[in-house]
């Protein structure tokens, strides 16, 4: 079988970030790396989980809610995939992640979609984790640009 384009990026060189992962059409998938990959550091489970929901729900809601595709973490634990429509820009898309992140690290209340009926997991779930994780990848999207969005060969 072909190697999938994912697999080629060299992850003992990566660091925190987000990145272009691939163009399918309209689609462009992004890579938000919010641990360094193979470094033994790695999202919890319960705080992934409920930062999904945090992420998913702001980014639907946002301008930019009609052209989100996908929102959803990496097998890995390093971070999450975020797929939009090609009309959103790559200023746009890192603003939206932004955007996200902030909410997420001041979110208060109830988890969105987190009751028994909504979730496939509703009992797993870790808000003041999910709010650590998402201020401290704030920071990197600060300083982040478009520029810095391709992968390294």
């Amino acid at each position: 079988m072909k190697t999938i384009a994912s697999f080629t990026v060299n992850h003992d060189t990566l660091e925190r970030g987000m990145y272009v992962s691939r163009i399918d059409g309209d689609v462009v998938s992004y890579d938000i790396r919010m641990k360094k990959p193979n470094a033994g550091d790695y999202l919890p489970v319960p705080a992934m989980h409920t930062l999904e929901h945090l992420f998913a729900t702001f980014a639907r809601n946002s301008e930019w809610g009609e052209q989100v595709v996908y929102v959803g973490p990496m097998g890995c634990r390093t971070g999450f995939y975020l797929l939009l429509r090609d009309s959103v820009s790559r200023q746009q898309a890192l603003e939206l992640v932004r955007r996200s992140m902030a909410f997420a690290a001041a979110f208060e209340g109830e988890i969105p979609g987190a009751r028994r009926r909504e979730c496939g997991n509703y009992l797993e779930h870790d808000l003041p984790g999910a709010r650590r994780e998402a201020a401290a990848m704030l920071p990197v999207l600060e300083v982040w640009c478009p520029e810095k969005m391709e992968y390294a060969p």
